[in-house]
């Protein structure tokens, strides 16, 4: 599993967001949770997949509209959300930091 090296909110969320499920989430579901576009999201899920943080699959539910991708974190990347999230989400976090960018 790899550093992520820039955490910023909509990390924090989308981390946020995998964590508290009990369940694989899909895409367009992570974006309307967290409230960020999907131009944010979409590029941060397949760093954190390529990071080793997350892993995907496409839904086979026979549905009707597109497929839907789903994602869950790995084991590490739940250890590593759960640390992330509990120092993110205090009141002394300060967003305008460099590693807080993304």
């Amino acid at each position: 599993m790899e550093p992520l090296g820039r955490i910023g909110r909509t990390t924090v969320d989308v981390l946020a967001v995998l964590l508290e499920s009990d369940r694989p989430r899909w895409g367009l579901e992570i974006i309307k949770t967290t409230g960020r576009p999907s131009g944010s999201v979409y590029p941060l899920l397949d760093r954190l997949e390529r990071a080793g943080w997350v892993t995907s699959s496409w839904d086979d539910e026979e549905r009707k509209g597109p497929r839907r991708r789903l994602y869950v974190l790995t084991r590490d990347g739940a250890l590593e959300a759960q640390r992330i999230c509990a120092t993110r989400r205090s009141p002394t976090w300060n967003p305008g930091r460099p590693e807080a960018a993304g």
